[in-house]
């Protein structure tokens, strides 16, 4: 399994999916974009299209998945966890392939691996 989503976590996502219109054909669609403060950012939202060529397709906790492939590098072995506290809740990113992340937790620069991607 290239991402471990936490029970926290997965019961969040489980309730934001209830609010999607198109709810069976939703998924969380995790990865990175080049940018931020450290070079990288992650991206998690829903999607609805799986392209089968560039996309992995998995199920976690009971959350279809998508991730696409190119990213697989980068994060495989990341934890996303839902952590809740008195200002609120949030999700955090736990990403083992980083060797440097910013203040915010959202953006971060991977260690140098064969097959990751130039742009990264």
């Amino acid at each position: 399994m290239v991402l471990n989503i936490t029970d926290a976590a997965s019961l969040q996502i489980k309730e934001m999916l209830k609010e999607e219109e198109d709810q069976a054909n939703a998924r969380l669609r995790f990865g990175v974009k080049g940018g931020g403060c450290s070079g990288l950012s992650y991206s998690l939202g829903f999607d609805y299209e799986v392209n089968k060529e560039l996309d992995l397709e998995e199920e976690i906790n009971g959350i279809p998945v998508t991730i696409f492939k190119q990213d697989i590098p980068v994060i495989e072995g990341t934890v996303i966890d839902f952590k809740q506290n008195m200002m609120g809740g949030g999700f955090t990113i736990e990403n083992p392939n980083a060797i440097v992340s910013c203040g915010c937790g959202s953006s971060f620069k991977a260690k140098e691996r064969e097959g990751t991607p130039e742009n990264c």
